[in-house]
């Protein structure tokens, strides 16, 4: 079965640098799209960054810049390096995943827009990321 580990998070300092990991096993992980999201408290759940099978990206506006999504197929394992960190980047960051990076609707694409990226099935417990 599916199962989405996350791991890396913690409470750092304002302008400071995270990597966050996520170890996939159950399915055939370089064939999958991945993604991080975040929620923080009282806010609705975001895509923060997604990787497709091949290597396409996106990222929310606030992180760009700031924030790389990568993977590494020999370890089945999905990474997400933080940088300059902000305080408004404090929440609990997830790692999804599901057969296909697919947009919902018709019009911009998800790699143009995350936003646009239809929910993915299989989800991670989340790893809490604090910025003060």
């Amino acid at each position: 079965h599916v199962q989405l580990v996350e791991s890396g998070g913690n409470s750092v300092e304002a302008g400071g640098s995270l990597t966050l990991s996520c170890a996939a096993s159950g399915f055939a992980f370089d064939t999958w799209c991945m993604a991080w999201l975040r929620q923080a408290p009282g806010k609705e759940r975001e895509g923060v960054a997604v990787i497709d099978s091949v290597g396409r990206t996106s990222y929310t506006d606030s992180v760009k810049g700031r924030f790389i999504i990568s993977k590494d197929n020999a370890k089945n394992t999905l990474y997400l390096q933080m940088n300059t960190l902000k305080p408004e980047d404090t929440a609990m960051y997830y790692c999804a995943a599901d057969r296909a990076c697919r947009t919902v609707g018709y019009g911009r694409s998800w790699i143009d827009d995350i936003r646009r990226l239809a929910r993915l099935t299989y989800w991670g417990q989340g790893t809490q990321v604090t910025v003060s």
